[in-house]
């Protein structure tokens, strides 16, 4: 299993025009391919937090310049899905072509089921979609907070925990095929029941969760640094080579990770390492061939 950060996607600086995404997705596939080429199957997840983004301000513009009707989250999850999948599905062939590799490649719109009563729904913390003055907040539904940079108001959903990806056996049963899947998009759609909800889930918790189900030997999350780091950016600064997943857990609870950054990635790797997992490694995808690269959680 292998979890796409929002680098591989949309860098720092740029715009994200269709341009610069397949560009940024062609690279990072073409470092998979060091994995394919090794006689690995995978199973890719991504982020789409930028994109979905965009997407909901798309839908705000439409609403107020034509009035047309500004679709719900999940539709918007679900938007960015299939478009991100078809830039993975395009840059992966495209690389897999030139290296000789005829692997199928083929992408699912994937609900994943969240709990009504998950505590995230009665503390909504994550911020998504448009900026808006105060006085437009006040009068939208739903729960807006200001933003700490001053640069608004923002709505806040739930980010609740996945509990079971929808058509995982399928996923499974084509990735052992020998085709590479790309699922869980931007964490999956969450639903309750076959409803969607306002929320967005961790994607490296459902990738992690995907991994688990399938019995995967191991899980890559992608990130755009090389290693994780404890007493980062400081003067002690050490990057991890291996940890295990007491010193890992020992590390959370320090605070070594960063909310938001580091710390989701480092709990869904000790998620599938604890529940049979060879390993977890969290480096940048430039890295993935180098046998000694990144941070490897173990049992």
């Amino acid at each position: 299993m292998v979890a796409f950060g929002g680098n591989a996607l949309l860098r720092s600086g740029e715009k994200g025009t269709y341009e610069q995404q397949l560009a940024n997705v062609e690279n990072t596939c073409s470092q998979l391919v060091n994995l394919v080429a090794r006689g690995y199957d995978i199973v890719i997840g991504h982020g789409n937090g930028p994109q979905v983004g965009n997407v909901m301000l798309q839908h705000e513009a439409g609403k107020k310049l034509f009035g047309l009707e500004a679709m719900p989250m999940d539709f918007c999850g679900a938007e960015t899905q299939g478009s991100i999948a078809y830039m993975i599905e395009t840059g992966m062939e495209k690389v897999l072509a030139k290296a000789g590799i005829h692997r199928k490649v083929v992408s699912l719109v994937t609900r994943v089921e969240v709990s009504p009563d998950d505590p995230g729904f009665a503390n909504p913390t994550k911020p998504v979609g448009p900026y808006y003055t105060r006085e437009e907040a006040e009068r939208l539904p739903g729960e807006y907070r200001e933003d700490p940079r001053g640069r608004g108001w923002r709505k806040v959903v739930a980010s609740p925990k996945p509990l079971r990806i929808n058509n995982i056996d399928i996923v499974e049963q084509l990735a052992r095929q020998g085709c590479i899947v790309v699922t869980v998009g931007g964490g999956g759609i969450p639903v309750v029941g076959s409803r969607g909800v306002e929320a967005v889930i961790d994607k490296d918790l459902a990738s992690a969760l995907a991994a688990i189900t399938m019995k995967a030997d191991e899980f890559y999350i992608l990130t755009d640094v090389p290693k994780v780091y404890v007493n980062f950016r400081q003067p002690s600064e050490k990057a991890l080579d291996t940890v295990t997943v007491a010193e890992a857990k020992r590390y959370l609870a320090e605070g070594q990770f960063a909310e938001g950054s580091m710390a989701p990635k480092v709990r869904a790797g000790i998620l599938f390492v604890e529940n049979g997992g060879a390993q977890c490694v969290i480096t940048e995808a430039g890295q993935l061939d180098n046998p000694a690269s990144g941070t490897r959680i173990i049992p």
